[in-house]
């Protein structure tokens, strides 16, 4: 049966479902020949729900880390009957809008953030926990989350859009940081981590907690929004060896904070937040994930 005119989807709309550039659509269809089949004279280009489908596993496989050459040839070899008549070109979808900057990350980064943009949990969580499986949490936190994370927040500080994206892209990248398996039978934990009194964002520390745990130590986590008062009755209570404060912003980074760990033998003022002077003299400000990873193992105890 022909499709008339007026069915199916522009590219322009497909680009918004999708969550890529139209130009990306048009690069695709004209050097692996993923684009709409059908053209009728004085109309523009129509996108069938195959033609949706097939672009859907290209994003899939792409934002896995696929080189596109293979993956289109994937696409194209999806059976009409299997994949690609599940969504019709007429079904609502969720997701949409430009691209997510992710500046000079990989491939890897730029495929979690088409995957960010459609609001695909299965595939965020896919190109996230294989990465971690393969390079690590260090790694996946600098190379992938980090740049994806500030380009979201970036679209967002411009726009005020993208509310939806960061807080389901937050919460896929907390379920991979919680899956990362912890050392069973460890002794209680000696290092402690929390954010700062009103401090929200908690995703750093979980990636710390998550690195530690790659290399046999278990922490403690207290989250965000952390009173000093309540910190400082955790230290009193549990005398762990390493302190690690985490504040995102210069509003939530008040040095009085780092007043109740006194006698902690290793405070560190992690994030952004904090200044640059100021901060008590025994207090150590590391400036990424990596530089406290290696600051804490240096103060605890070979993992058995």
């Amino acid at each position: 049966m022909n499709t008339a005119p007026g069915d199916g989807l522009s590219a322009g709309e497909v680009a918004r479902r999708l969550g890529v550039a139209v130009t990306t659509l048009r690069s695709w269809h004209r050097r692996y020949g993923l684009g709409p089949d059908r053209h009728e004279a004085r109309h523009h280009r129509r996108y069938t729900g195959e033609d949706l489908s097939r672009l859907e596993v290209m994003c899939r496989l792409t934002g896995e880390g696929m080189p596109a050459a293979e993956a289109a040839r994937a696409a194209l070899a999806v059976h009409p009957l299997d994949e690609v008549r599940a969504h019709p070109a007429t079904a609502a979808r969720a997701g949409g809008g430009n691209t997510i900057p992710v500046g000079g990350a990989g491939p890897e980064a730029r495929g979690l953030a088409r995957a960010a943009m459609r609001l695909d949990v299965a595939t965020m969580t896919s190109v996230i926990t294989r990465t971690i499986a393969e390079r690590g949490v260090a790694h996946t936190w600098d190379h992938l989350l980090r740049p994806v994370l500030a380009g979201v927040g970036e679209r967002h500080a411009a726009s005020g859009a993208l509310v939806e994206v960061e807080h389901l892209l937050s919460r896929t990248i907390s379920d991979a940081l919680a899956a990362v398996p912890r050392p069973p039978g460890a002794p209680a934990p000696r290092t402690l981590l929390a954010c700062a009194d009103d401090e929200q964002h908690s995703l750093p520390l979980e990636a710390l907690a998550a690195a530690l745990a790659e290399r046999g130590h278990r922490s403690l986590l207290l989250g965000a929004r952390v009173p000093p008062r309540a910190l400082a009755a955790v230290v009193a209570r549990l005398g762990p060896t390493v302190v690690v404060l985490w504040s995102h912003a210069p509003p939530t980074a008040d040095p009085g904070q780092l007043a109740g760990l006194r006698g902690t033998p290793l405070v560190a003022a992690a994030g952004p937040g904090w200044p640059p002077e100021g901060l008590p003299a025994a207090v150590t400000r590391p400036s990424s994930l990596d530089e406290a990873l290696e600051l804490t193992l240096r103060w605890l105890p070979a993992a058995g």
